[in-house]
């Protein structure tokens, strides 16, 4: 048996279908599920046996009169605090410091990391990118209309370089992504499985996460959250692209989004220019 076959045989991870990991971080989230599912497992068969066990040594016909004193060893004792230090050690020594370093060092502009914010509605999701500025355009809800979903100021000068695209989000691979999820309408879930990702998206609020991814693929977005009665149907693709794919699927979106903020500048100079006009009697 090579040492491939038995780390397989070992990770109980693959064992137990989740799918398989393409972010940087997701190594360490990885190794930690597993410890954990090895540590359940070991649990579950250990008091299954003495749960057995007991059943046999305490049956009626082997003791016809009940003992009333009851268990005099401290073992059990012993190793229920086992098991308590050994999940303080999994949370304090592994799951508090790795949820610490997603939530701590959130890539800054001078990483020059992808920008993008993930916003859910029932039922789909609108990315805003902010462009090479690193900068995303102002928005106001008297934008909205005319193919400009998020309101997204046409005049502001952050929104010139800014892509909007819907239900299919775009990735470069081995570039840092911070990902700002919010809702504008229920609570949602934005969940990337492949990245080892999730964050609600509450109304009212921007949540930040980051990854970076490792490998080209395209997957599936999926809505953590029961949204609503079409939640079924709450689905988006995301695609995992090199960066020469990526810079060219990312100019066709730029020029198709800033067309939409072009028009609406000539519909709101063409409002601009009745409302000045002097009415006639």
């Amino acid at each position: 048996m090579t040492i491939a076959a038995i780390s397989d045989w070992l990770d109980l991870n693959k064992l137990m279908g989740i799918l398989p990991n393409h972010s940087e971080h997701g190594k360490e989230i990885d190794h930690m599920l597993n410890f954990c599912h090895w540590f359940m497992l070991i649990l579950f068969v250990g008091w299954l046996s003495y749960f057995v066990y007991t059943l046999w040594r305490f049956r009626a016909g082997r003791n016809p009169k009940a003992d009333y004193h009851g268990v005099t060893s401290h073992v059990s004792t012993h190793l229920e605090a086992s098991v308590v230090i050994v999940e303080a050690v999994i949370l304090l020594g592994f799951a508090i410091p790795l949820w610490g370093k997603r939530v701590n060092e959130i890539p800054t502009d001078e990483k020059n990391p992808l920008r993008i914010r993930a916003i859910g509605y029932q039922f789909g999701w609108f990315f805003h990118y902010a462009g090479p500025d690193q900068k995303f355009g102002a928005q106001h809800p008297r934008f909205v209309g005319g193919g400009n979903n998020l309101g997204i100021d046409p005049n502001d000068p952050n929104s010139a370089d800014d892509v909007v695209v819907t239900s299919n989000m775009h990735l470069q691979n081995n570039r840092a992504t911070v990902v700002r999820v919010s809702s504008r309408d229920v609570i949602h879930g934005f969940c990337l499985p492949q990245m080892r990702v999730q964050q609600d998206a509450t109304p009212g609020l921007e949540a930040p996460m980051w990854f970076k991814p490792i490998t080209t693929g395209a997957w599936e977005i999926i809505c953590a959250q029961l949204c609503g009665a079409g939640h079924f149907g709450m689905r988006a693709d995301y695609t995992v692209e090199e960066q020469k794919d990526f810079d060219a699927w990312f100019k066709d979106q730029q020029d198709a989004t800033q067309k939409v903020f072009a028009a609406q500048r000539e519909t709101l100079k063409k409002q601009a220019a009745e409302a000045a006009a002097p009415a006639h009697h």
